[in-house]
């Protein structure tokens, strides 16, 4: 079936996922960090104070996220989305209209929990419940949502804080976000349920593990080594890019043309990586998924010349299409779908907690003499490194599926 004739068929749910993936712009980091500039400004922030911040109201946020999450259990997807809306809707207003470190650090939070966390995992963990012969397709499709978000939202608002200046920028980001509250209320009234049209699965999920199972389990926390990789590295990648631009001598303008490349590569590796995850499966992908994102950091740290931003933008950007839909199809194969909304909020938390202490720790270390880029060739090294233990979990986990279920193994 062609993207095309899957997307018509099933476009309430897709654009649903879409819409979500899109409006959680509003709380990542690409997005908060085009403020960065004025915001340090006006609260006397040096990169290590912002980062300090930053990784303040993240960590609360992860920390929140591991029992928020839950709801998504419990709830219909259409009054979470309600209520993950409006509550950013309130992040973004506290963002225009913060004045002291204190609210500041309240919005960063908010926009954090309801933007990167509650919104993506919402969007995610619906998919993965509407789709099974065709998750990774579905999510591959949802995914382009971050990536339009980040080419077309950010840059939006990049001109609209030229232009009315930044907290107006945040007071329109907070007005679209209440206008589409309807929208997605309507889209996600109605739960999609298996078809007799849709294609036999080729990967059977695991069983259904609990939430304390998955704790106990050792390729949980192998796992999250590399699952907390992409979101460390291309936060701090993204968070101090004035820094780095002004370190390399670069200008902010070819930087910023430099993230079109990101955005084609971002989206066409999305879709790639859902084809991809539909034959192979999940499991069979994982032990590559770091590698595109080692040769980005390595090369970030390496380089200078002016080509790099784009030669950077293209791996990250294939870095960042196949970690985001994989991570986001791989659960189900080895945890099953009934608790995942709950050890998804478990992973999500995870994944927020290194998008904190990436600012926060590479700030510090910025600011005590620790040179940027032999930060940068350290992260590089580290996800070879995590790519040999993925493997392992790889291995591992398709075997205890098929012991647990002989029909659980992919071609």
């Amino acid at each position: 079936m062609s993207y095309i004739t899957f997307i018509r068929d099933n476009a309430r749910w897709i654009g649903a996922g879409f819409l979500l993936t899109f409006l959680s712009t509003t709380g990542q980091t690409i997005f908060i960090g085009v403020s960065a500039g004025h915001v340090r400004t006006e609260y006397g922030l040096s990169n290590g104070g912002w980062g300090a911040v930053y990784m303040v109201g993240t960590l609360g946020s992860a920390l929140t996220l591991s029992y928020l999450g839950q709801i998504i259990d419990r709830w219909t997807a259409r009054k979470v989305v309600i209520f993950v809306l409006f509550m950013l809707a309130l992040a973004a207003t506290l963002m225009s209209l913060s004045a002291h470190i204190v609210t500041l650090i309240l919005a960063i939070y908010l926009l954090r929990l309801f933007g990167q966390g509650m919104a993506t995992h919402t969007a995610y963990t619906a998919t993965a419940r509407w789709f099974s012969a065709q998750r990774g397709k579905a999510l591959s499709l949802v995914v382009v949502g971050h990536n339009v978000g980040d080419a077309v939202y950010a840059n939006t608002f990049v001109w609209l804080a030229l232009a009315i200046g930044w907290r107006n920028g945040w007071l329109v980001a907070a007005s679209l976000l209440v206008v589409m509250i309807p929208l997605l209320a309507t889209l996600t009234s109605v739960s999609r349920a298996p078809r007799s049209s849709d294609p036999v699965p080729r990967i059977v999920d695991a069983r259904d593990w609990t939430r304390a199972e998955v704790l106990r389990d050792p390729l949980f926390y192998l796992t999250l080594l590399g699952y907390m990789a992409p979101g460390f590295i291309a936060t701090v990648a993204m968070f101090h890019q004035v820094y780095l631009i002004e370190l390399r001598g670069w200008s902010m303008e070819v930087f910023a043309s430099a993230f079109v490349v990101w955005a084609v590569v971002n989206s066409t590796f999305t879709l790639i990586s859902g084809h991809l995850i539909d034959r192979f499966s999940g499991l069979a992908l994982l032990p590559f998924v770091l590698i595109p994102l080692g040769c980005a950091a390595l090369l970030l740290g390496l380089a200078s010349a002016p080509w790099v931003p784009f030669a950077f933008m293209a791996l990250i950007g294939m870095a960042n299409g196949l970690s985001t839909t994989l991570f986001g199809a791989v659960w189900p194969e080895i945890y099953g779908l009934k608790h995942l909304g709950s050890i998804r909020a478990l992973l999500v938390a995870w994944g927020v907690f290194a998008t904190a202490l990436g600012p926060g720790l590479t700030g510090y270390l910025i600011d005590i003499g620790v040179p940027y880029p032999g930060q940068l060739i350290a992260m590089g090294l580290y996800c070879f490194a995590a790519s040999l233990v993925l493997a392992y979990v790889s291995v591992r986990a398709r075997a205890r599926a098929l012991e647990q279920n002989p029909a659980a193994t992919a071609p």
